[in-house]
């Protein structure tokens, strides 16, 4: 299996995860938060994959170099494809940090809660309560931003590829194979 054929199966699995975490996230929290889980995990294979793998896998290649993006003249130029990766990362990488935060993965089977009172914490711990009830509001809200700035990101993307980059958003979206023409015809094999 190509290098290519490989990240079309990481994005898509990626996608389905943070799509189903994203439209479970006031209903059903427990599978909301498992899904978050799965996320970082894939997250951090990428991570892994991007440090161990070919360099086509780059974490870099993700990034744009803003010095060339303030020269860019045409619509299709790859910084502003690369701008909006930019844009998706950080916001996928917030909304996964900020949701781990919140709610951190058990480790074990039987996970257990260690809670250490502050000092200044009165003995029912309601100063401690009330802290910890306004840092969850602060990144519950950083949290619900970052994943609505992401699909944003998204549509962006996605409209921007199928609109300037058919032929790959086709590919990604398993639509068409690599090396198959936009008419959606089998492509011809050249004679050796």
């Amino acid at each position: 299996m190509s290098v290519f054929h490989k990240i079309r199966l990481y994005h898509a699995a990626l996608a389905i995860l943070v799509i189903a975490a994203y439209f479970t996230g006031d209903e059903l929290e427990g599978l909301h938060n498992w899904l978050g889980y799965a996320v970082a995990a894939v997250i951090l294979m990428r991570v892994l994959w991007a440090a161990v793998g070919p360099r086509q896998l780059g974490i870099s290649r993700l990034f744009p170099d803003l010095t060339e993006l303030a020269k860019v003249r045409r619509l299709n130029h790859p910084m502003i494809s690369r701008t909006l990766l930019a844009g998706i990362v950080i916001t996928l990488l917030l909304a996964t940090g900020t949701g781990l935060l919140m709610e951190p993965p058990p480790i074990g089977q039987f996970a257990a809660e260690v809670t250490i009172a502050p000092a200044f914490a009165d003995d029912d711990g309601e100063r401690e309560h009330e802290r910890d009830g306004k840092e969850n509001e602060a990144l519950e809200e950083v949290h619900e931003t970052a994943a609505n700035l992401l699909v944003l990101f998204v549509v962006l993307h996605v409209t921007y590829l199928l609109v300037f980059k058919r032929p790959m958003a086709l590919f990604m979206l398993f639509l068409r194979e690599a090396g198959a023409p936009a008419t959606g015809r089998p492509a011809v094999q050249k004679k050796a």
